[in-house]
């Protein structure tokens, strides 16, 4: 799988374990909503450091974001 969407498909799991919408997730990781919702379907190339805003936005670590996944 596209680490692309291995990241996006992590992202949105957490948020949601989260309960925080697009929105909110974008107002604690200083993207904007489009940005969000572009990543969580694969479409945005996080930086190193996007990684880890968009981790500490939902409470988890970097690692989770790229963490494989299972099919």
């Amino acid at each position: 799988m596209d680490m692309r969407l291995v990241i996006g498909v992590n992202f949105a799991r957490l948020r949601k374990e989260k309960g925080l919408t697009q929105e909110q997730a974008a107002e604690r990781s200083g993207f904007s909503q489009a940005y969000i919702g572009w990543l969580e379907r694969g479409r945005r190339n996080p930086t190193a450091i996007s990684i880890w805003m968009l981790a500490q936005a939902v409470d988890a670590m970097p690692a989770d974001l790229v963490q494989p996944i299972e099919t």
